[in-house]
């Protein structure tokens, strides 16, 4: 549990706890306006580590996509994995405290927040299981859900997650696009103000009399 394997890197490990019993990796619930999310959105643990999800803020349950859960229309934990679900824990520092013994890749949901983009992903030793090869059941609610090699890559990927692509970041690329647009038009405009005539001397001057 928590082993230097799960640990090894060039740099400090993201996650907030050990994976142990009486410190276990910590997994924040929160409600920020009209986001509600979990954070990290991505976890990796190994098995026989434990995830304790924190309410932080509004209240929340950490679900996993199984078989007989509320609002469960599909199964995204591995086969022989046994489902959890908090309930709605409503009070600021209310808990709850699952082991990981079956590796694979775990999708799990916020119940009264699902539909609104509350979703989240473990990878417990190695990514597997019905949860791969297909999107996540619900969309994230901004962001991306991290891809389990990411997740395993960087142990802890906070919300909300964008890939990087050759450009740089997603919103950054938004942003210069939107920015660029903005140029655009202005030219446009400047053009189209231009060829209209009314910079022309020999316009007729509508004030005089």
């Amino acid at each position: 549990m928590g082993s230097a394997a799960a640990q090894e890197s060039s740099g400090s490990d993201p996650r907030q706890g050990s994976g142990t019993k009486s410190d276990p990796y910590v997994v924040g619930m929160y409600t920020d306006g009209s986001s509600f999310y979990f954070s990290p959105v991505g976890l990796y643990v190994e098995k026989g580590d434990y995830v304790k999800w924190v309410i932080e803020s509004g209240g929340h349950s950490t679900t996993s996509y199984s078989k007989g859960n509320q609002e469960a229309s599909t199964q995204a934990i591995p086969d022989g994995a046994k489902s959890w679900n908090s309930g709605v824990l409503k009070e600021k520092g209310a808990s709850f405290t699952y082991q990981f013994t079956v590796e694979g890749t775990y999708d799990y949901y916020c119940i009264p927040h699902k539909t609104l983009g509350m979703v989240g992903r473990v990878v417990c030793g190695s990514p597997g299981g019905p949860a791969e090869g297909s999107d996540p059941p619900d969309a994230v609610g901004s962001g991306v859900m991290p891809g389990s090699d990411t997740i395993v890559k960087e142990k802890a990927l906070g919300y909300p997650y964008f890939p990087s692509t050759g450009g740089g970041p997603l919103p950054t690329l938004a942003l210069g696009g939107a920015a660029l647009f903005g140029i655009g038009n202005v030219y446009l405009l400047s053009q189209s103000d231009r060829f209209s005539g009314r910079y022309e001397e020999d316009v007729t001057d509508d004030t005089e009399i």
